[in-house]
C-alpha cells in the first residue's frame, strides 16, 4: 500500500526523510514532502517519525 502526505499539514521537518530506508521521500517546493511509491518499502518508519501525524497509507 502506499503511502501519501497531507500536504497542509506537513511542518516540513525532515524527520520522514531522515528515517526513511529507502530514500524515497523528497521535499518539494520547500516543504510539501512526496513518498515515492515504487520505492517505498512500507516499513512505516516516515509514519511513525511524522511529529504532525500527517502521513498516511492509501
Amino acid at each position: 500500500m502506499a503511502y501519501q502526505v497531507n500536504a497542509d499539514g506537513c511542518v516540513a521537518c525532515g524527520a520522514c526523510q531522515f528515517v526513511c530506508p529507502a530514500s524515497c521521500v523528497s521535499e518539494v517546493d520547500g516543504g510539501i514532502r512526496i513518498i515515492d511509491e515504487p520505492a517505498c518499502t512500507d516499513c512505516g518508519s516516515c509514519v511513525d517519525a511524522c511529529p504532525a501525524n500527517c502521513i498516511f497509507q492509501v
